[in-house]
C-alpha cells in the first residue's frame, strides 16, 4: 500500500509541483551507426557547417550564435536584399545592433546566400521559416513545405535536418520527413532530422539566443543526440525531450498560456471600465500575491509572430482527432475584438468632445506590435486603421521604429503609410490621438501637454495626468 507521505517520484520537483527538465545527459547512451558517428564528431569538433534558412528575426540570431560557436556558417535567404545587406555588414533588424551583422561580414566562416544549392556544402540544415494563418485561420504550411523540398533537392548522406517553425504536432515527423525520405535516404540511418521551437521575443534585452533554454525533440534517438549536442554548442542549455511532437506541442502549450491570460484581462478590461474600475491598478494589486499569480496586461490586440497564430495551429489540428479546443478558440475571439473595442472607445471620446467618426483626424501612435522594436508582424494596429478608415476617419501615424507601414494584406485594401514627425502642431491639428505601441521613444509628454483627446490602449499616460484635454482609457 502506498502512504500519503510518500516521497515524489524523481521526476517531481522537491515540492512535488512541477516535473524537472531531463537532459539527454540523464538518459541511457546509444550506440550511433558510423553516419552518426562521422557527425557526432564534426559537431563535436566544431568541422562542421550549420547552415539557416530563413534570415529574419530568429534564423539571423540563430546563425550568429552557430558562427560564435565556431561553426562554418552559411546564412541563406531568397530575399536578395538581405544577402547584400549582410554582405556589406549592414542590419535590416535594427533592434539587434549592428555588432552581429558586422560579425558576420567579417568573418571567412560566414557565408550568405541566394542559391539553394550551397545547402549541400552544410553538414546541418536549420529551417527557421515562416508559418503564417490563411484567411480562414488554417495554417499556412506552404513555407515549411516548399522549404523542406529546397532542403531535399540537395539532401546528402549524413546531414541533421531542424525545423524551428512553430507548427501542429506532428509535422515534423508527418510532414517533413516523408519529403525528405522521397530522396531514397531513410531516417535515422542516412539523414537525421529533429524539432527545435524558437522562442526569440524581439527586443527583450534580459535573454536572447544563446541564454534562453533551447527544447530539441527528434524523430529517433540518435536525431535526438545529434541536434541536442549541436544545439549545446551554441546555447548555454539544451533540454533534449523524448520526441519532435514533446517539443512541437510544448512550444504551441508556451503561447497558448500568454494568450489565454491575455484574454483574461481583455475581457476584464471594459466590464472593469463600465464599473470605473481600473484594469491595470486591478492587475497591479493582484501581482503583490508572491505566488499562484503572473501579471498580464491588456492591450489593442494581439501581434507578433506567435501568440496571434500558433494557438490556431493547435485547434485545426486537434479537429482532426475529433477534438474541439473550445477554450483556445474563445480566448482566440476576445483578443481578436480587441481593435473593434479599441476603435468603439475612440468614438465615443469623439462623440464626448462633440464630433463624430467621419471626418475626424485621428493621429496613431506607435504601430509596431509591441514597444521600441520595428516589427509589425500581425499588429494590432494594421486592424485598427483599417476600421478607422472604413468609418470616414483621416489617419496618419508617428512611430520613430517604423518610418514605413507597408500594406499588410490580410487587412484589406490599406495603402502604404509613412510616419509623420511628432510636433505639438501636429498633435493640436489631431482630433484624437490614438496610443496603440508605447515606445520610450515617443515624447509621451508632448503629447499630454497638446491632445484634445487621448484614447490610450497601454495605460501610457498614467504619469502625465491631468492631460490638457480628454483622456479615454481603450
Amino acid at each position: 500500500m502506498s502512504s500519503l507521505f510518500a516521497p515524489p517520484p524523481p521526476c517531481l520537483s522537491a515540492d512535488g509541483c512541477a516535473p524537472l527538465p531531463m537532459s539527454l545527459d540523464s538518459k541511457p547512451s546509444m550506440e550511433l551507426n558510423p553516419v552518426a558517428k562521422e557527425l557526432l564528431a564534426k559537431i563535436e569538433d566544431r568541422t562542421a557547417t550549420v547552415a539557416v534558412v530563413g534570415l529574419g528575426y530568429v534564423g539571423l540570431p540563430l546563425l550568429h550564435a552557430m558562427h560564435q560557436a565556431g561553426f562554418r556558417a552559411i546564412g541563406y535567404d531568397r530575399d536578395e536584399r538581405k544577402v547584400e545587406m549582410l554582405q556589406k555588414g549592414q542590419t535590416y533588424l535594427h533592434h539587434l545592433g549592428t555588432e552581429m551583422v558586422t560579425t558576420l561580414s567579417g568573418s571567412d566562416r560566414f557565408e550568405p546566400t541566394c542559391d539553394p544549392a550551397k545547402l549541400a556544402d552544410a553538414d546541418a540544415v536549420i529551417l527557421c521559416v515562416p508559418s503564417p494563418l490563411g484567411k480562414h485561420n488554417e495554417p499556412d504550411m506552404s513555407y515549411i513545405v516548399n522549404s523542406t523540398e529546397m532542403v531535399a533537392r540537395y539532401l546528402k548522406r549524413g546531414q541533421l535536418v531542424s525545423l524551428e517553425s512553430t507548427t501542429y504536432p506532428g509535422t515534423t515527423r508527418g510532414d517533413c520527413l516523408p519529403i525528405l525520405e522521397k530522396t531514397g535516404l531513410k531516417a535515422g540511418e542516412d539523414f537525421f532530422m529533429a524539432f527545435s521551437p524558437e522562442r526569440e521575443d524581439p527586443g527583450r534585452k534580459s535573454h536572447d539566443t544563446k541564454t534562453i533554454p533551447k527544447l530539441v525533440g527528434g524523430t529517433d534517438p540518435a536525431s535526438t543526440k545529434l541536434a541536442h549536442t549541436l544545439y549545446s554548442a551554441a546555447v548555454a542549455q539544451a533540454i533534449a525531450v523524448d520526441s519532435a511532437e514533446i517539443a512541437e506541442a510544448a512550444k504551441l502549450l508556451e503561447n497558448i498560456y500568454r494568450a489565454v491570460n491575455i484574454a483574461l484581462v481583455n475581457e476584464l478590461k471594459p466590464v472593469l471600465q463600465t464599473m470605473d474600475i481600473d484594469i491595470w491598478k486591478v492587475v497591479d494589486a493582484a501581482a503583490t500575491k508572491p505566488f499562484g499569480f503572473q501579471a498580464f496586461y491588456p492591450g489593442p490586440g494581439l501581434g507578433g509572430h506567435c501568440i496571434p497564430i500558433d494557438p490556431f495551429y493547435l485547434t485545426w489540428k486537434a479537429k482532426e482527432f475529433g477534438h474541439n479546443t473550445k477554450f483556445i478558440e474563445l480566448a482566440g475571439e476576445i483578443n481578436s475584438a480587441m481593435p473593434r473595442y479599441v476603435v468603439e472607445r475612440t468614438m465615443d471620446g469623439l462623440n464626448a468632445c462633440g464630433k463624430a467618426m467621419k471626418g475626424a483626424k485621428v493621429l496613431i501612435a506607435g504601430v509596431a506590435y509591441k514597444p521600441d522594436v520595428d516589427d509589425i508582424r500581425e499588429t494590432p494596429a494594421a486592424a485598427i486603421i483599417t476600421m478607422l478608415q472604413e468609418r470616414g476617419a483621416d489617419t496618419e501615424y508617428h512611430d520613430p521604429h517604423v518610418p514605413v507601414f507597408p500594406r499588410m494584406r490580410r487587412y484589406g485594401d490599406l495603402p502604404d503609410l509613412e510616419s509623420v514627425q511628432l510636433t505639438a502642431e501636429k498633435i493640436k491639428a489631431a482630433d484624437a490621438v490614438l496610443v496603440v505601441t508605447n515606445h520610450k521613444a515617443i515624447d509621451w509628454e508632448l503629447i499630454a501637454r497638446n491632445a484634445s483627446l487621448v484614447v490610450d490602449t497601454r495605460n501610457t499616460m498614467a504619469p502625465f495626468t491631468p492631460l490638457s484635454g480628454l483622456l479615454v482609457q481603450a
